[in-house]
């Protein structure tokens, strides 16, 4: 018998309750935070045509392009603040309910909220490194150096990507300055993984590991289109891990998972984290009366 939105969610604070949750967390987890997803209500499948590592580091003109739109789109993912989704991951974690964290967002946001020990499988847009010499810098100070290097920059921007890329007209782009490493002049490149990049393996056995050994693995935001996120969840139904999905529209993950709630985050996660915080105060006060 199907279970009504209420009926499943009631489930799913039970699943949390036990422990051992891992989380995998997507785009759609973001766009409370005004950052559009992917595929979900609030984006489409993606706007223009993502930048690969191979035209990003064989193209000049390609990889001006995609700084000065990056630039401009970073105005929007940098003053993103976390929503009441990331506190409710970051509540749950505090209280020692995860086993484990992993987003394929670069947002940030989790680690805003509170979050540690993120396993950011595609990296961080906060974080810029070199490809010559690897030296790590922040995204504040080559937005400043940006800045300082473009005075009269003032594109407008025409629509925005998880990965902070933009549309803009290409007649502002000229003129458009980039800086390069100070350590040593090389390219820099924001610290994520961009298509035609491979994850990291290390970063993708940690996030096995803390999928194989949890009780439920709670996908919050993801279609799970594209294999980087849905190997997850063939893991965990492969090593007998429960699956539990909350996302808006359709997620190809469905015919694995034990649970799906088609819903807003944003209603369904604070409720979660608010009857895991009245369920940790009466359990609270009954240790302390018997006492």
């Amino acid at each position: 018998m199907d279970l009504s939105v209420v009926e499943q969610v009631a489930l799913l604070d039970a699943w949390i309750a036990e422990g051992g949750v891992a989380v995998l967390s997507g785009a759609g987890l973001s766009t409370d935070s005004g950052i559009p997803d992917y595929r979900g209500p609030s984006g489409s499948a993606r706007r223009g045509s993502p930048m690969t590592y191979q035209t990003f580091t064989s193209d000049a003109l390609a990889r001006r392009r995609y700084w000065a739109r990056s630039h401009l789109g970073w105005r929007t993912i940098g003053d993103a603040r976390p929503n009441d989704g990331h506190r409710a991951v970051a509540r749950w974690q505090s209280s020692g309910l995860l086993s484990g964290l992993i987003t394929q967002n670069v947002d940030g946001l989790h680690q805003a909220a509170g979050a540690q020990d993120v396993v950011e499988l595609h990296g961080n847009l906060a974080r810029i490194v070199c490809l010559d010499c690897r030296e790590l810098t922040s995204r504040t100070e080559l937005t400043d150096r940006m800045d300082h290097a473009n005075p009269d920059f003032s594109a407008v921007a025409t629509g925005i990507n998880p990965d902070g890329d933009v549309e803009m007209d290409d007649a502002e782009l000229t003129g458009f300055t980039v800086v390069d490493c100070r350590s040593c002049g090389g390219v820099l490149k924001p610290d994520v993984v961009y298509f035609g990049e491979t994850v990291p393996p290390d970063r993708v056995a940690t996030a096995f590991d803390l999928v194989e050994n949890a009780r439920t693995l709670l996908v919050l935001g993801s279609s799970l289109t594209v294999m980087s996120g849905r190997r997850f969840v063939l893991r965990a139904v492969r090593e007998g891990v429960r699956v539990a999905i909350v996302n808006r529209g359709v997620t190809r993950g469905e015919p694995y998972a034990n649970m799906v709630i088609d819903a807003p985050l944003g209603i369904v996660l604070p409720n979660l984290a608010s009857e895991t915080d009245n369920r940790r105060f009466v359990n609270t006060v009954t240790v302390s009366k018997s006492k």
